[in-house]
C-alpha cells in the first residue's frame, strides 16, 4: 500500500539526511587531504594542531612541502572545518528537538532511545524515516519496507535463495544492520541475542554476516512492536 507522507513528515526528514550528507562530505575532505600529503610521503593527524604541523613538515630529503600543495591542502582543510561546524549546528538542533520538542513523533524517538544499544542517531532515523508516519499492519510489511525480505527463485528444477530484496528504505536498512551488531554487545541477555549466538555465533565470518541481516529484520519488527504496545523485546533492558 502506498502511503504518502504529509508535508510535516517529509520536512522532518531533512535534518538527519542533511547531517548524514555533511558527514560524508567531511570524510571526503579528510581522505583528500591524506591523499595529497601521501604524494610527498607525509602523514599528519587532522586535529586542532594540523595547520601548525603542516608548516613544520618536511619531505624525505628535509625540504619544505611544495607551496602549491600546501595552499591546496589549506583550502581543503578550511572546507573541512566549515563542514565540522555545520555538523555541530545540526546535531545541536537535533538534541534540542529531542530534549524540548513535543508531539507523538518525538515521543517515539525518546521511547526508542531508552533501550540499551539504541542511540540518538538510530532512534531519530528509525522514527523519522519509518515509524513516525508509516502504518504497519503486520511484521511482513515492516520487513518488506526495509528491504530485508528474502527473494527465493523457484523455476522448474531450480530452487535457490537470491538474498534480501533491498527494495525498501536504504537509510533504515543500513542503520538497522549496524544496530544489530550493537544489540549483540549491549543486549546479550535478550532472546534475539541468544537466538543469533545459538544459530550463527559459531559459524564463519560469512555465516555471521548472513545471520546479522536476519537478526536486523527480527530486531526491526521488535522495535515496531515496542513502539506500538510499549512491551520491551524479550530479555531486553532499558538504560540506567
Amino acid at each position: 500500500v502506498v502511503r504518502v507522507p504529509s508535508e510535516a513528515d517529509e520536512d522532518r526528514r531533512h535534518l538527519h539526511r542533511s547531517l548524514a550528507e555533511t558527514k560524508r562530505d567531511r570524510t571526503r575532505q579528510i581522505n583528500r587531504i591524506k591523499g595529497l600529503l601521501k604524494t610527498q610521503g607525509v602523514s599528519i593527524q587532522i586535529d586542532s594542531h594540523f595547520l601548525e604541523q603542516l608548516e613544520r613538515e618536511r619531505t624525505w630529503d628535509e625540504r619544505p612541502l611544495p607551496p602549491g600543495l600546501v595552499d591546496r591542502v589549506k583550502r581543503v582543510h578550511s572546507y573541512h572545518q566549515f563542514l565540522t561546524q555545520q555538523i555541530y549546528v545540526l546535531e545541536k538542533a537535533r538534541r534540542a528537538a529531542v530534549r524540548l520538542g513535543e508531539g507523538e513523533v518525538l515521543d517515539k524517538v525518546r521511547q526508542l532511545k531508552q533501550l540499551r544499544g539504541i542511540g540518538l542517531n538510530s532512534s531519530w532515523l528509525f522514527v523519522m524515516e519509518f515509524f513516525g508516519w508509516r502504518e504497519f499492519r503486520n511484521r511482513r510489511e515492516v520487513g518488506s519496507l526495509a528491504g530485508l525480505t528474502p527473494t527465493p527463485y523457484d523455476s522448474g528444477g531450480t530452487d535457490r535463495e537470491q538474498g534480501i530484496g533491498k527494495d525498501g528504505n536504504r537509510h533504515v536498512r543500513g542503520m538497522v544492520v549496524e544496530i544489530a551488531w550493537s544489540w549483540l554487545r549491549h543486549q546479550p541477555k535478550s532472546e534475539l541475542s541468544r537466538w543469533y549466538n545459538e544459530r550463527f555465533g559459531h559459524g564463519s565470518s560469512r555465516i555471521k554476516r548472513i545471520g546479522i541481516v536476519a537478526l536486523a529484520r527480527k530486531l526491526l519488527i521488535e522495535l515496531w512492536r515496542y513502539l506500538e504496545t510499549g512491551e520491551l523485546p524479550a530479555g531486553a533492558e532499558l538504560k540506567a
